[in-house]
This record gives structure tokens, sequence and C-alpha cells, in this order.
């Protein structure tokens, strides 16, 4: 098997009837999924997509995203999700650096990139509620009926492109991840060898597909042959019903999604039968650990890490977490970790490095950016090489130290990106709106721990206006910002501090705040 479009073939001839997506009310078995599968493909062949073309898909969870992706899978064409929270101008971006020869989305989504941009890529249009209007872009469900099913997968090796995940770099606007079929592939064994997924498990997709461990999601339920429920958030009150409805027993999320699902109301059964949960895209703090631990009384706690450049790296395991909390655990299967000092060699145990990842799950470095690839994808040190010579290793950017038997402990970042909700978010993207309002002449952005979103995004603006206020900054940014992106406090200011360099010395920005906030603290204890 090469492809996802392949390891859907393995599991529709095994248990063609089993439900292999449910979404809302409905469900579709490993057999129909198939042969929507190969309809999508020929769909989008029809549409002028061959192998290697890049298949932008722009929408909520639902079917069509999932046979979008499968569809591309088919052809050996690239397929490019698209975080459905993301702005117009962000999405515009995203497909003109992917240089997508297909959009999926809905009618919605394309009427406000069209506005925007007034030309987007040739469009397939998924239905919206509702939605009557005419438009010149083709039809998802009349081009599927018409065309003629794709018989068989287009040849391509496991180091052919197979998806371009979009993630914040450090600097301006999302950067795409070159993901191989073997990243994909490897990557679903592995989480479902240290999960334990079996067909039976019916797990719950509460990530977006655009987001790594989303994907995986989906990769590990084909790979497997169990079910996967589709699920976009809205209410943690929802996540119970659908749950206790379709007897979910897996689940993934993100720190401040589990903290609002612990305020749900859980009947003991549908909590009951839950046999994992499991943790990505930031620490879990102590107390919310042990309150999910008692929720979930039958289900194994997996805290994990991953970037992604190399989408899983570490893992804790279950047996552990009461020993050692705050660890990250050791590498996942088909994967090894080594922490490294600036010089490449490795670092003794207590000793802070940076966490280095090899194997089969390191990406292929990122799309159209030579530059920045070559600065984050490099060769290991000759001292660590195997007998096969040359090898690409992945340096993450993360500050970590591993104790005496092994375990990993997260430290923190050499880079300036803000980790939200799981989101890593690029400072500079977020000080490019903020002057795009008009209302700023100087804007710097920075992160400050917070104890359920991992970071809080904090704006310092030196005001266009004298008669700025805060709040006015904020409001500005609602409209031009996904809600994870928009600053939680703005701070004005007269001048920003800058380093010798000249660029503005965020670090002074964090002291500066932190002895602000203690002040204001002080001041506001009583007597």
């Amino acid at each position: 098997m090469v492809t996802l479009f392949d390891s859907l073939q393995a599991t529709a001839a095994l248990r063609s009837a089993h439900p292999a997506l449910i979404h809302q009310n409905d469900s579709i078995a490993y057999g129909a999924l198939l042969a929507q599968a190969r309809a999508a493909a020929g769909a989008m062949r029809e549409c002028g997509v061959c192998t290697g073309d890049r298949v932008a898909i722009y929408a909520d969870k639902r079917f069509e995203m999932v046979l979008a992706m499968l569809g591309a899978s088919a052809l050996g064409a690239v397929f490019v999700p698209v975080n459905p929270q993301l702005k117009p101008h962000q999405v515009m971006h995203i497909l003109r650096d992917a240089e997508a020869k297909l959009l999926v989305t809905t009618g919605g989504r394309h009427d406000a990139l069209c506005a925007l941009e007034g030309t987007v890529p040739a469009t397939l249009l998924l239905s919206d509620a509702g939605d009557r209007k005419e438009r010149a872009a083709a039809r998802w469900n009349e081009r599927l009926a018409a065309a003629a099913p794709l018989e068989c997968g287009a040849s391509v090796v496991d180091s052919d492109l197979a998806a371009i995940l979009y993630t914040s770099g450090s600097t301006g606007m999302p950067k795409g991840v070159m993901v191989t079929h073997r990243n994909l592939g490897s990557g679903a064994a592995s989480v479902n060898q240290y999960l334990g997924n079996r067909p039976e498990e019916v797990i719950l997709s509460l990530l977006p597909l655009s987001f790594d461990a989303g994907l995986s999601q989906l990769t590990t339920a084909i790979g497997i042959g169990a079910t996967l429920v589709l699920l976009n958030f809205l209410t943690a009150a929802e996540v119970v019903r659908v749950c206790q409805k379709h007897g979910v027993t897996a689940m993934t999320a993100v720190p401040p999604l589990w903290h609002q699902l612990t305020a749900a109301a859980w009947p003991a059964e549908v909590a009951g039968r839950l046999r994992y949960f499991a943790n990505t895209g930031g620490h879990m703090p102590a107390t919310l650990l042990a309150t999910l631990r008692a929720l979930f009384v039958n289900a194994n706690p997996y805290l994990m890490y991953g970037l992604t450049e190399a989408f899983r790296s570490t893992y804790l395991d279950p047996a552990e977490v009461d020993r050692r909390p705050n660890s990250i655990g050791k590498a996942v299967p088909n994967a090894q970790i080594l922490v490294l000092r600036p010089d490449g060699s490795e670092c003794d145990p207590g000793e802070h490095g940076e966490l280095v990842h090899r194997g089969a799950f390191v990406t292929r470095g990122y799309w159209k950016d030579r530059e920045r690839t070559e600065e984050k994808f490099r060769r290991l040190p000759a001292a660590l090489m195997g007998p096969l010579g040359e090898e690409i290793a992945v340096w993450s950017g993360d500050i970590v130290h591993r104790d005496d038997e092994g375990f990993l402990y997260f430290v923190g970042r050499k880079d300036d990106l803000i980790k939200v909700s799981g989101y890593r978010i690029s400072p500079t993207e977020i000080e490019e709106v903020v002057l795009a309002t008009g209302l700023a002449r100087e804007a710097a952005v920075i992160g400050v721990p917070h104890p359920t979103l991992g970071a809080e995004i904090v704006a310092f603006v030196v005001p266009a206006d004298d008669q700025l206020h805060d709040v006015q900054v904020i409001q500005a940014c609602k409209p031009r910002l996904p809600t994870y992106m928009v600053p939680a406090r703005v701070v004005l200011l007269d001048a920003l501090p800058r380093n010798g360099n000249g660029k503005f010395d965020r670090k002074q920005l964090a002291a500066d705040l932190q002895a602000r906030d203690s002040q204001t603290a002080l001041v506001a204890e009583p007597a």
C-alpha cells in the first residue's frame, strides 16, 4: 500500500459493510466510501486534475471533504486541507502559494473569496444549507453523478507528495509542509500501534482535518478499519450527545477543548465507554488531567507531543502518567528522538537541548521555501548517522531535556511562535493585520502563559491616534483574523523597545508586561 486511497481499498476489501464515517444522522460504510472516492476521483479528473496537481479543500467537516482527499489521493494529486476558521485573505494566500488546480468549497465560502479576489481556481461547489443561489462553478453532486469513476489508482511511489499542510512559520503568512505518502502511511501505523486502535473503535473527530493530529485520526481510522465520527465542534453538550448516540470509544483534543468538555454533564455510561483519551497541542495541567481521569474512569490517558513537520514524535505511556505527569514521554514507534546541543552533539541527562526527530515521519520540508527548509531540515551529524550514511532529520525548535530513564520534558521554544489552543501562530502575521487596520503606527505581538489556552496573545501598539482605546484594536482584528488569532489584550505604548539589531525586543516586552502585571496585583491586594 502506498497511498491513502490504497489503504482504503485494502480496508474496504476486508470490511466492506463496516461503518467508515458518521456525520450527523448519516453514515457510510467502507465499501460505499470506496465507490464514492472513485467517483470523486473521476469528477476531479474531468476537471483537469492530474498527478501532482494540488486540490484545495475549504469546508467544514463532512463526507465530501474526506472524499475530496481520497479522490485526490487516487489520482496521485496533492490534497491541501484548509482550516475552515481562516479568513478569506489567508485562504487566498494558501490557494496562490499552493498553485491549486481545483478548489472544493461551499457556495458561501466561494462568494467570500470571489468578493476579495475576483478570481479563484476552478471550483467544485458543495451544498450549503438553504443555498439556492445560481453560480457558474460546477456542483459537486452533479459532477460526481455524471463522471466515470476511476477504476485504479495512479502510479506513484511513497516519496511522492500526498498533502500540503499549512502551518504558521515564525514570520509572515502560513507555510506549506510537504507530506509524502510514506509520512501518512507510516504515521498511521505508528499511532495505531501505540494507541492500540482496533477495528471496533469509534473515534471522535474533534480537531480540524487541516491539523496534523486531526488528519492523523482519519488516516488511522482508515488504516485499521475503525469508524470515524465527524463533528464540527459547537458546544460541549453536543459532544456528549454525539458520544452517547454513536458509542464513541476514543477521543483526541487540545487542552482548551478538554477544559470545556469537563464542564459538561456526562452520563456515567457514556463516559465509561471511552477506552482512551489523548492530548496534543500543548501541555495538559495536572489538575485538568486528574479531572479527566476521574470523569473517564475506564480510559487510558495518552499525553502526546508532535509537530506538523514530523506528525507524532513522542507519547507518554499511560502506565507512567502517575510517576511523571509532566513528561512528553518517549519516541513513538518507528521514530527516534534526539536531544542535541547547538554543535550537534548529544545532550547529557538533565541538559537542555533541541528536540530533533529522525525517521519515517520526517516530511519533505516547506513548499517553495528552500531557505527555511534548509534551516529546519538538516543532515544528522556524522557521529549520529547510521550505516546507510546521510539522513535528513527535522530540528523542531523546541527545547527539551531527558531524565536518566530517557523520558523527555518540554522546556520552551527557540523562536517567537505562539501556541494557542494547539495552533502555532506567527506574531508577524498578527502584527501585519494590526497595522493594516490603520490604528497603529507600530505593533509587536507576544504570547504569555495561560492556564487553559497554553498562551494568551498580547499586542503592544504605538497608536496612530492619541485617542485610541485598546478595545478598538481588538474589535478591528475580529473580522480580519480567526478567533484563536485575535489578541486577548492590547497594551498601548509611546514606543516599542528594540534590540541591538533594531528588531522589536519581545523578551523586553514580556518582562515589562510581567512587571506591570505583578505591580497591578500588588496594588489590588487588600491592605
